[in-house]
């Protein structure tokens, strides 16, 4: 699992994925630029200061977007998971097993509905991690760890697996192996938990969920057709 790990992390920034990871950077920042706009503009409308409390609400303002921002990466990750999935998991298999017989591309209607489906969720999880944030700021960061290691190890596991298995089959090989798939999702719920790094969360996410499912793939699955008939 480390070596996975490390491995994935390595592979991130290897020239093949580097274009996939600049763009996948260039839209988390444009996504989290538009959110933080928006959040200042709601909060400044509802909440209208006059002088001199407007110095003061604008810095409470800014420190509260950053927390916003924080926070909203596990979701935007997990938005983001269904456009680069294919090109980066293509990659991992082409490069690290290349004996292997090839996933097959999710389709555009499919990635986007299960990926939205977990947008959901993370974000809902998420929003309660901010609110216990201004209650209790040491229990918040604990909920958002454990949180999104469990959501996001589960969306990128399953949508590496689909590649492929039926959707039943991927739920189905994540349960089996859902301790290990959990301990998986707690590196990248520790690439979140850093900002700037943890804007490489869905190239690395992917990287690393591709190798783990290729740990629990039955060989008959792994070989080519001609390979695994013999």
């Amino acid at each position: 699992m480390i070596q996975d790990a490390f491995g994935a992390f390595a592979q991130t920034f290897s020239p093949p994925l580097r274009k996939i990871l600049l763009k996948s950077i260039g839209l988390a920042l444009l996504l989290l630029i538009a959110l933080g706009g928006t959040l200042q503009w709601l909060v400044q409308f509802l909440l209208p200061l006059a002088h001199p409390y407007d110095y003061i609400a604008a810095i409470l303002l800014g420190v509260l977007t950053l927390v916003v921002a924080f926070f909203a990466m596990a979701p935007v990750t997990s938005l983001m998971a269904a456009i680069f999935l294919d090109d980066v998991a293509e990659e991992v298999e082409r490069s690290k097993f290349p004996a292997d017989a090839p996933g097959k591309p999710l389709s555009v209607p499919r990635s986007m509905a299960l990926s939205a489906k977990f947008f959901g969720v993370v974000l809902l999880v998420n929003l309660v991690a901010i609110l216990l944030w201004f209650v209790i700021p040491v229990f918040n960061v604990a909920v958002f760890f454990i949180a999104n290691a469990y959501l996001l190890s589960r969306e990128f596991f399953e949508l590496a697996a689909m590649r492929f298995r039926t959707p039943e089959e991927a739920r189905r090989l994540r349960q089996q192996h859902a301790v290990p798939v959990f301990i998986s999702g707690l590196f990248i719920a520790a690439i979140v938990l850093v900002p700037v790094l943890n804007l490489i969360t869905p190239v690395f996410a992917t990287a690393f969920m591709v190798r783990r499912h290729k740990r629990f793939m039955p060989r008959r699955e792994i070989l080519p057709p001609e390979r695994a008939a013999s």
